[in-house]
């Protein structure tokens, strides 16, 4: 078995796993805090809108669990993809959800979507904070590592052309040695009387001839 080292064809959409690797695992992270904080939060007395556990209502269902599934999404497609197009898709799909967070609130009335109610504490400042773990902070964080990502994958840096053209290891199999072993093929006819030397013909003559007596 011998190696060979062949250039891999990837085209400018091939990029290094590794590109959008920290992006997409944070992403992941703030996807799954959007849309599970409204119904595990009221356990911390972190609740927004409900003080009840796993409540759900439409308006949470387009304003949080949404935003949030489609934030998780686009981090996996950063996360696990080689392709530059398909991580590209993940970074819009998370900058959109985050701007949802953001102004989803504001354009619920006018869409029917419902309203999620207001923070649940009795300070202005738990107000705030929850006002920006809920929505705003957390719409305007995704937004930012959506478009660090993308900006990131806008750029074909050496890595990636190095990445793109590098060579890849392919086996081939040799191919068999001729065989050295030779056949041989034995005649189909009689087979060959035995060779008698003189002595043992004399001898026989001379047994004839005493029984001839």
């Amino acid at each position: 078995m011998s190696d060979t080292r062949v250039h891999a064809k990837g085209g400018r959409l091939q990029m290094p796993r590794s590109r959008g690797a920290a992006s997409g695992f944070l992403l992941i992270l703030l996807g799954a805090w959007g849309a599970l904080i409204p119904f595990a939060g009221p356990y911390l007395d972190f609740a927004f809108g409900s003080d009840q556990e796993w409540t759900w209502t439409a308006a949470r269902g387009w304003l949080e669990v949404l935003p949030g599934a489609a934030t998780v999404i686009g981090g996996l497609l950063l996360l696990g993809s080689r392709n530059r197009a398909t991580a590209m898709l993940g970074g819009w799909l998370t900058v959109l959800a985050g701007a949802w967070f953001i102004v989803g609130r504001a354009l619920a009335g006018p869409l029917g979507i419902g309203d999620v109610g207001a923070p649940v504490a009795f300070t202005e400042n738990k107000r705030t904070v929850l006002e920006l773990a809920y929505f705003s902070g957390l719409g305007a964080l995704i937004v930012f590592l959506g478009a660090v990502a993308l900006g990131r994958l806008s750029v074909r840096t050496a890595r990636d052309v190095a990445y793109a053209e590098r060579p890849v290891a392919t086996t081939l199999q040799p191919e068999p040695a001729p065989s050295e072993d030779v056949t041989e093929i034995q005649p189909t006819g009689s087979a060959e009387q035995p060779h008698r030397s003189w002595r043992d013909m004399f001898q026989g003559g001379g047994r004839r001839h005493t029984h001839a007596h």
